[in-house]
């Protein structure tokens, strides 16, 4: 069993990157030979020339809603929501149900009210539901709003949800939804982006298919687990909060072709990764929609993902231990012992000596 020290680095907070490089994929990039340790350095174009002409990659589609909302509580208090999913409504064409993260954690019964940020034009109220056991983060949410209406009123009235170590980005939200977005974003239903992906450009993603690669797409609903630092009880179980996917038939099919004539399958992100690993049965990715739960650690095969596009993660992370797990035992040749120790951790190490910018807005890894 871990402990999360193991999966600690130390990180100036100057080396959070606050807004995105422009263009995308100008931000740095570097390379980390997973078994040699040998270490690179790119910019993100540069990509094109490093992955083999017959490659699949594989990206993660899911679109950022604008999930946060402000508003007031019945006492006059300020209140915060954000929407984490939706959920199945008693009354959809009155009623609109999500569970939520509230600030402050609202009481059963409790109502709030949201308005039009430019005016006092009351859009509609939300109500904390006393129908569900609540757990220590969030609250189930009924607003009382038309499933149908929803989504349109929440472009009127909702917020690009920023994780919280960004605190200088622009201030307009439509520049916010722009630039917290992958290019190709399609399914809206993530309060967070995917963000291994925001390096890509329509130009980048031709000159990719140029070579030869063939794109494909996963879907995975990005949710509660960016906003929360990971608990030991979680560690011990490997279960993360659930989260929502789509792996298409047609997609499960081509990637389980390039695995059998030896292409190399390149995700490019952690979620991305996580919908791949979680639908392998019986030697094949097998195409599925649902949720998962899955926690990657050191210790655990890989048996679909073969190279890795990331970003640089936050110390103690899921995500630092899904890396952790690529670059370490029995996915390479290196034993496990703590983050600082391995490729990875000494590849981090050369990325805060070398000025990279980390996290969301930060640069790239391509580990193989």
């Amino acid at each position: 069993m871990f402990s999360l020290n193991q999966f600690d680095y130390l990180l100036p907070p100057e080396r959070i990157a606050q807004h995105p490089v422009e263009p995308r994929d100008m931000c740095r990039l570097m390379t980390l030979n997973r078994e040699t340790g040998e270490i690179r350095h790119h910019v993100f174009r540069d990509i094109v020339d490093l992955l083999r002409p017959n490659s699949v990659l594989v990206r993660n589609n899911t679109k950022v809603l604008p999930a946060r909302l402000l508003g007031k509580k019945d006492t006059g208090g300020k209140c915060e929501i954000l929407l984490i999913h939706q959920l199945a409504s008693p009354q959809p064409e009155m009623i609109t149900r999500w569970e939520c993260l509230t600030k402050p954690g609202l009481k059963p019964n409790q109502q709030v009210m949201l308005f039009d940020p430019n005016s006092d034009l009351l859009h509609f109220s939300a109500n904390c539901s006393p129908e569900s056991d609540f757990t220590s983060y969030t609250r189930v949410v009924d607003f009382n709003c038309p499933e149908k209406d929803f989504y349109r009123k929440l472009l009127e009235l909702g917020h690009t949800p920023l994780p919280p170590y960004i605190s200088r980005a622009p201030k307009d939200e439509q520049t916010l939804r722009q630039i917290y977005q992958t290019t190709y974003a399609k399914l809206s239903g993530s309060v967070a982006a995917p963000t291994a992906g925001m390096h890509f450009t329509d130009e980048l993603d031709q000159r990719i298919r140029d070579k030869g690669i063939l794109i494909l797409e996963v879907t995975l609903h990005v949710g509660i687990g960016t906003f929360l630092p990971v608990q030991d009880e979680q560690l011990a179980q490997k279960r993360l909060h659930q989260e929502y996917f789509e792996l298409s038939p047609a997609t499960a099919e081509a990637i389980n072709t390039a695995k059998t004539n030896g292409q190399n399958v390149v995700s490019v992100g952690t979620t991305t990764t996580r919908v791949l690993e979680s639908n392998f049965r019986d030697g094949k990715l097998v195409a599925s929609s649902g949720t998962t739960d899955l926690f990657i650690q050191p210790g655990d095969r890989y048996h679909i993902v073969d190279q890795l596009i990331t970003n640089f993660h936050l110390p103690k992370s899921s995500l630092l231990m899904l890396l952790s797990a690529f670059t370490s035992s029995p996915n390479t040749t290196h034993s496990f012992t703590n983050f600082a120790a391995s490729s990875a951790g000494r590849a981090y190490l050369a990325a805060v000596v070398d000025q990279y910018r980390f996290f969301s807005f930060g640069d790239a890894m391509f580990v193989y």
